[in-house]
């Protein structure tokens, strides 16, 4: 079986789709992942084919299409950060597409997939699965939670027409054959419900990363609080022009990290916050604070009493996974969904008030709650229940069949 696979965004992207492209690779299947510069490091050291071709993810449009998002809200555009939806959606639904089809429709002809495992924000990829007659399933990401299949049905279908495709009447026709996810149903976080295979989450993302040595010198007679920014805003940081703004709706990861660190300077704890590079700025961190650039969010998080964290979907299953409770202090996108969902299920609290006394007084709240602890460790027991991660094998072959 030849698999083709997609990932754009940030890194978390990769990190998401990398456990089922190698649970295939490991069955002797071809694996091909086409990717950015930005993603593709997350596969380095895996047996998969990594073509690195796909369009990044661009918030800075023209300023014509920038002013015309001002007025007309984007298919399948959802409440929460609407400017910035509305620019996101326009975006994948419209040269992002484009761009993404021609590329893949190029490496196609030689891979000739069988089946294609596709990045959430990438509709290239769905269309030409459609035109090949092969199945498509989207990998587990924010962007599948939050996007409305029924309004983002009619910008889908100008693309099909552009491309000779026939018009499609169902709204699943963006996911014809399910999707993946970590979570089971009961703890799902889309808002619109579709047939899922879902399959037990490894902590084993990255084969090299390991926690560094200082870990184990923590001092452990107080609660352990891991906090991490996520791979996405310094990203966008990174690759935005010098002096460019943010996208609409997204806070400045400095400010964010600034509210992270004072809030965790008032808490009794041990904590390590996670700052993916960013600098921290305008607060002196208590002594009890560990910073560090990037760590193996997974594993510490198998010991944490409690993880503050934006948000992001990758983090959130990551939390559940290890039975963490979660201050959610989100920033853009889907983050905003997530932490409401969190709150909804009772695994931890949606952070609202950012003033560092209040985030303080909230994750001095959670870690004294037996009752949220109770509910996280159900969740985990109900992840851990579900099928290994080597059953999508059986399940994209019998699709494929």
């Amino acid at each position: 079986m030849r698999v083709l696979c997609t990932a754009t965004g940030s890194p978390s992207h990769g990190r998401a789709l990398l456990p089922l492209a190698r649970a295939l690779a490991a069955a002797g299947h071809e694996v091909t992942v086409a990717t950015t510069a930005e993603v593709a490091p997350v596969f380095a050291a895996d047996p998969v084919r990594v073509e690195v071709c796909l369009p990044r993810l661009d918030f800075n449009p023209p300023q014509s299409d920038a002013e015309e998002t001002q007025d007309a809200p984007a298919a399948g555009a959802e409440e929460d950060d609407p400017q910035m939806m509305r620019m996101l959606l326009d975006r994948l639904a419209g040269d992002m597409a484009v761009q993404s089809h021609r590329v893949l429709a190029e490496l196609a002809r030689d891979v000739r997939p069988d089946a294609v495992i596709r990045d959430g924000m990438d509709l290239g990829a769905c269309l030409l699965a459609e035109q090949l007659g092969i199945p498509q399933l989207p990998i587990p990401a924010g962007t599948v939670n939050i996007v409305d299949p029924a309004a983002l049905l009619p910008a889908l279908n100008r693309l099909r027409e552009d491309l000779g495709l026939p018009a499609q009447e169902s709204p699943s026709s963006l996911y014809p054959h399910g999707r993946f996810d970590y979570l089971p149903a009961e703890y799902s976080f889309a808002r619109h419900p579709a047939p899922i295979l879902a399959y037990r989450q490894t902590t084993v993302v990255d084969r090299t990363a390991g926690l560094p040595g200082w870990v184990a010198d923590l001092p452990t007679d107080r609660p352990l609080v891991f906090a991490a920014m996520g791979t996405a805003m310094p990203m966008f940081r990174e690759v935005l022009p010098e002096g460019a703004p943010l996208p609409p709706g997204m806070t400045d990861p400095v400010e964010l990290l600034r509210t992270i660190v004072a809030g965790l300077s008032e808490l009794d704890c041990t904590a390590v916050v996670a700052t993916g590079g960013v600098e921290l700025e305008g607060v002196e961190p208590a002594s009890h604070i560990h910073l560090t650039d990037r760590l193996a969010q997974p594993l510490l998080l198998e010991c944490a009493d409690l993880f503050v964290t934006h948000g992001g979907y990758n983090s959130v299953r990551e939390a559940v996974r290890t039975g963490t409770p979660m201050a959610v202090l989100p920033n853009f996108g889907d983050q905003h969904s997530n932490a409401e969902r969190v709150q909804e299920l009772g695994l931890g609290r949606h952070l609202t008030d950012t003033r560092p006394e209040a985030v303080a007084a909230v994750c001095r709240e959670i870690l004294a709650d037996r009752d949220t602890a109770a509910r996280v460790r159900r969740a985990q027991l109900a992840s851990l229940a579900l099928p290994d991660i080597g059953q999508v094998v059986a399940d994209l072959e019998k699709l494929v069949a």
